[in-house]
């Protein structure tokens, strides 16, 4: 895992030596002042030469400005270095949540992953800025500073350096508790904010069921209680860590203080010796105050790596191979060759279907709930990968294209849309990133939204809310419809895709779907069995696979699960 987190230092090499560089001449300079003003007492006071004093100031004065300079490099490039350690592994996280399966997010909350992107990288960046000089410096302070006190007193040396080992002992101890109690915390917070997300996100079924008190009570309160208690508890470790160092550090300096006094008074220690001893002693303890600093710091910074780690270790289930090749253009036949599918070793949905379905066809898929007719189709752009036989198009298994090139190919409307919360000209550029107004405004008028933005206080430029909260449910709905039209893709996949328009708008939708789907093949998954009247194929899916297919006519005919369908609709709407 260290030698994990170091790799991050790569691309910053001239900023962590120059960083590291001056630390460790910050730390140098901090040893030789106690040198100096031994000097000065026991060589230049009792010559009582003014100008040479003075001299001696000037050389401390610039001791001082150089020192200055390296506090500064030290404090801003050093937190320079750790916040761009921190972007790139935000970055590389981000890229790796995105490149997960259906699968991934299917067992994962949004706040869980909302947490591991945010909180857990916030001491990470200090982490990375203080890790290596930090227990560098400390190290070489406390040595060099013993050092320097066994030239002057090697027995009072060896008094003061004796409580060592002891707080060495308690610093590890507090380390390794602090570690467990910060990953205990990351974890809360993750369930934190997941409940919030949920809480925040579905208010509006909160108050329509009258469930305030509970999410208050029951859901806000117990987990707020779960955070304030392991909060709680990395604070009580805390505290004792620093009262014991506290308590030590004073004893250090207090047993320097009687011992130096003693080797004073029997004349084994000059004044002037005494007082650079003292200061230091005082750098002596610098150290183990900043070990205990890195007890409250590096395990926040190591829990996150830890969890950033785990999650980066959870290797996309769906991948390009390494031979994928990128296809410009596909006609659209689509055959899906003794396919199979099961959900995470669960009950096969899907068993050896068989289907071939020639470019430019529109077929739709009907069937009782739960039979596999979303699961037929999320099989086409990958989301899932089949447990068993191939899908082709034109030919080429879809494991052979780029996952790129392959849902270029592949516009998906679905019943449940999910719109940004921006402008309604971002959602529907998002069909085509480079699109222009004028395109904008003609796939709107495809999806007969045009004069509804017309009339918006903003037009293209209104914020929709989010999710867009702002829009009526048919709106949104011709919203995605519209940013389908603009992707203007080879392969169409409409999932229930009308399902919230209202009968006269519908209407008007399927003529602009049956325009668009002209020359291009189009899968349709519908329970309104009227909507799908014309499509040059109806492929019947149950529990048992395709039961049926044909056109409408030729499936009444057959007095099968279609007709049976279609009779149970018709007699409701009776």
């Amino acid at each position: 895992m260290i030698r994990s987190f170091y790799a991050y230092y790569k691309p910053y090499k001239k900023l962590f030596f120059l960083d590291f560089f001056c630390a460790v001449l910050l730390a140098l300079l901090e040893l030789v002042f106690p040198v100096a003003v031994n000097q000065v007492i026991d060589r230049l006071l009792p010559g009582k030469d003014w100008s040479i004093i003075m001299l001696a100031s000037a050389g401390l004065l610039l001791f001082y400005v150089i020192n200055t300079i390296t506090h500064y490099i030290v404090t801003y490039w050093g937190h320079m270095l750790g916040i761009k350690i921190e972007t790139d592994i935000r970055q590389e996280l981000f890229e790796h949540i995105q490149r997960q399966s259906f699968h991934f997010f299917d067992n994962n909350k949004t706040g869980h992953m909302i947490s591991r992107l945010t909180t857990d990288l916030f001491d990470i960046g200090e982490t990375a800025h203080h890790g290596p000089e930090d227990i560098f410096i400390a190290l070489m302070s406390l040595f060099g500073a013993f050092f320097l006190m066994v030239t002057i007193n090697w027995k009072l040396a060896c008094i003061t350096f004796v409580l060592v080992p002891i707080l060495g002992t308690f610093i590890i101890v507090f380390n390794m508790k602090m570690t467990r109690a910060t990953d205990q915390i990351y974890q809360d917070i993750a369930s934190f904010n997941a409940n919030v997300e949920n809480a925040v996100g579905g208010i509006r079924v909160v108050q329509a069921f009258s469930n305030e008190n509970y999410e208050r009570k029951k859901q806000f309160r117990e987990n707020n209680k779960l955070y304030q208690k392991a909060k709680l508890f990395s604070y009580k470790i805390m505290a004792t860590s620093v009262t014991t160092n506290y308590f030590f550090m004073r004893l250090i300096t207090l047993f320097t203080l009687i011992s130096g006094s003693w080797f004073v008074i029997h004349g084994e220690l000059s004044s002037g010796q005494f007082v650079a001893f003292l200061l230091l002693a005082n750098i002596f303890v610098q150290p183990i105050e900043k070990f205990n600093a890195i007890i409250e710091l590096y395990p926040k910074g190591i829990a996150g790596f830890k969890r950033f780690m785990n999650l980066k270790s959870q290797a996309p289930e769906i991948v390009d191979k390494e031979d994928a090749i990128d296809v410009d253009s596909v006609k659209g036949r689509i055959d899906y060759c003794d396919v199979s599918f099961g959900y995470e070793g669960k009950k096969q949905v899907l068993k050896h279907i068989n289907l071939h379905i020639h470019a430019g066809e529109t077929v739709a898929f009907v069937g009782p709930t739960g039979a596999g007719k979303t699961t037929l189709c999320s099989l086409l752009p990958r989301f899932y990968d089949v447990t068993g036989g191939r899908i082709t198009i034109d030919g080429i298994d879809i494991q052979d294209f780029k996952l790129s090139s392959l849902r270029r190919h592949i516009g998906l409307v679905q019943q449940d849309v999910f719109l940004f919360s921006g402008t309604l000209r971002e959602n529907v550029a998002y069909g085509k990133l480079d699109a222009t107004d004028e395109d904008i405004w003609h796939v709107l008028r495809l999806a007969q939204l045009e004069d509804t933005v017309a009339t918006m206080p903003n037009s293209l430029d209104t914020v929709i809310g989010e999710r867009g909260v702002k829009l009526s449910g048919g709106q949104k709905q011709r919203l995605s419809i519209a940013r389908m039209f603009l992707k203007d893709p080879s392969i169409l996949i409409l999932d229930e895709a009308t399902s919230a328009l209202d009968t006269e708008t519908e209407v008007a939708i399927q003529k602009s779907l049956e325009l668009l789907s002209k020359g291009r093949t189009t899968l349709i998954i519908a329970h309104r069995l009227a909507t799908i009247k014309n499509a040059d194929r109806i492929v019947v899916v149950t529990q048992d696979g395709i039961s049926e297919q044909g056109a409408h006519d030729q499936l009444l005919d057959q007095d099968g699960v279609y007709r049976r369908l279609y009779e149970s609709q018709f007699s409701l709407t009776m």
